[in-house]
């Protein structure tokens, strides 16, 4: 099989060439309903990158590894901006919708940092302690599990009876991955389904 060429590039030509082209993209389409946004695409590739220092990274999301460059304030430590690495030899700085918004993993002001919870029958949200709900959660997911688990189970035998085998499971629980999961939280994820017998384990993909 032959070695995919190599782009021969600078990170600053191929972050404003895609910001011409996402523009150029957009003055298209905003074209067709009249409205003339070319002054203002012909700028897009004059955008000054953000400063700071340059963290080489790998995207945390699938199995590809796509390169990432992580752009730190030098002074603060924290995060300015997630961009795709032209360097690496696997992705040579492309990065899918999933892996453009790494930046929102850390940097999300519409991330919840407290409990909510709203009982049974409630129109309300109450504010809960993070240890109050992860407790109360393991203590619904053993008592569900403890009340249908199913030890042995009648089975076909293949010649018109049946068999009593142990399966260790239950129909009762099911668990639902996203998009914003990484390797090792699936990894964990399924070791942990597989360990309380769990068999409907799914992702939001194939729904």
């Amino acid at each position: 099989m032959p070695d995919t060429p190599r782009l021969n590039r600078s990170r600053r030509t191929f972050l404003k060439g895609a910001a011409g082209i996402a523009a150029g993209t957009v003055a298209a389409e905003l074209a067709g309903f009249g409205i003339d946004v070319r002054a203002y695409a012909a700028k897009a590739g004059d955008v000054p990158i953000k400063k700071g220092k340059e963290v080489p990274s790998v995207c945390p999301y699938c199995a590809v590894g796509c390169g990432q460059i992580v752009m730190v304030d030098a002074g603060t430590g924290k995060i300015l901006d997630i961009q795709g690495n032209p360097d690496s030899p696997i992705s040579q700085g492309t990065l899918c919708p999933k892996g453009a918004a790494t930046y929102q993993l850390a940097v999300n002001p519409l991330r919840w940092t407290k409990v909510k919870y709203r009982a049974p029958g409630s129109d309300r949200w109450e504010e809960k302690p993070l240890d109050w709900a992860m407790e109360r959660i393991a203590q619904l997911v053993k008592t569900t599990r403890d009340a249908h688990f199913n030890e042995f189970q009648e089975m076909p035998d293949g010649k018109g009876g049946t068999v009593r085998k142990r399966v260790m499971n239950t129909y009762s629980i099911a668990a639902l991955g996203g998009a914003t999961m990484d390797n090792e939280w699936n990894y964990l994820h399924q070791k942990l389904m597989h360990g309380l017998g769990v068999v409907y384990v799914e992702n939001q993909a194939r729904i």
